[in-house]
């Protein structure tokens, strides 16, 4: 059942990932993505080596992961490996792939969101 379940979730992940790059970032000419975490990162490296090479950068508001600087995709065959800078939400540039969900940020998410004067469909693209 367990297997069953993780096959599951990343077929949905899959088929979300699809229409994300045929319906969004096939119109983007670069983006970046607001998330330097593990879900930041799980979508840099379910896109396309064409749609990864559009990822000027990660955001995020974690210093811990601002002092990173860049995000190395060790797992890629490229050489030398992509490396993406991280940085901080206020300094980056749209468009974004906003991947946070929204109900577990106690609206800090949404007040950055619009401190930014971002519009939906326009300027960033929700994906959770």
């Amino acid at each position: 059942m367990t297997t069953f379940l993780f096959c599951f979730r990343e077929t949905i992940w899959k088929l979300r990932v699809d229409f994300l790059q045929e319906r969004v970032l096939s119109r983007w000419e670069n983006f970046t993505i607001w998330n330097a975490g593990k879900q930041g990162r799980k979508l840099y490296r379910s896109l396309s080596p064409t749609n990864q090479r559009k990822v000027k950068a990660f955001c995020d508001v974690d210093e811990n992961k601002i002092q990173k600087s860049f995000y190395t995709y060790e797992e890629s065959e490229q050489r030398p490996k992509p490396k993406v800078p991280i940085l901080h939400y206020k300094e980056a540039k749209g468009p974004f792939i906003i991947c946070v969900k929204l109900d577990m940020t106690g609206g800090v998410l949404e007040e950055n969101i619009k401190s930014l004067q971002l519009k939906e469909g326009t300027d960033y693209y929700h994906f959770n």
